[in-house]
């Protein structure tokens, strides 16, 4: 087996992103604090066609080095908006339909392996802050708390990882229904 060639991966341009069907998932940062956590969902939101990303609260915006380092330019593809209160950005999501679905450990969560897509629906995924998670008053208005099973000794993942896992998911669920 040879490696391919960027020139060989037949990507889209910039222009080519934005004109793209995107996928139904919007993607909300709770009050993350790591701008290089910031970069790589920015990164993942480009590998997977996300329709937008909020930043809210104490999560920093583009342009800053620190996300420019690890997001790669797709700061410049993903669409994406400051908004200051996460709480409110979910209750006005759900008035326009939008299943809000806190990604954390919580009492009677969604496992994210039994977690089915509805065709129709869009999605905010909302990711928290890498110490504290997802704010109490957050997960307690989302639709859904969807929790990444974890087998080992450690009790959570690196929020940028957290969000790979499960934008891929609901990303593969998404192709087959």
């Amino acid at each position: 087996m040879r490696k391919l060639k960027n020139s060989e991966l037949d990507r889209l341009s910039i222009d080519g992103f934005k004109a793209a069907k995107k996928t139904p998932i919007i993607i909300i940062l709770d009050n993350i604090r790591s701008l290089n956590n910031i970069g790589s969902v920015f990164r993942t939101s480009d590998a997977f066609l996300i329709e937008k990303i909020y930043l809210c609260g104490i999560t920093a915006k583009p342009p800053h080095k620190d996300i420019h380092k690890t997001a790669l330019g797709s700061t410049d593809t993903v669409d994406w908006e400051y908004v200051e209160s996460t709480l409110d950005l979910v209750k006005k999501l759900q008035a326009e339909h939008v299943k809000v679905c806190a990604i954390e450990q919580a009492e009677n969560t969604t496992m994210l392996n039994d977690f089915k897509v509805a065709p129709s629906t869009k999605y905010a995924l909302v990711f928290g802050n890498e110490v504290k998670g997802v704010a109490q008053d957050v997960v307690s208005a989302s639709d859904v708390v969807i929790e990444i099973p974890q087998f080992g000794t450690k009790h959570s993942l690196n929020i940028s990882v957290s969000c790979g896992v499960v934008v891929w998911d609901v990303f593969s669920k998404f192709k087959h229904v």
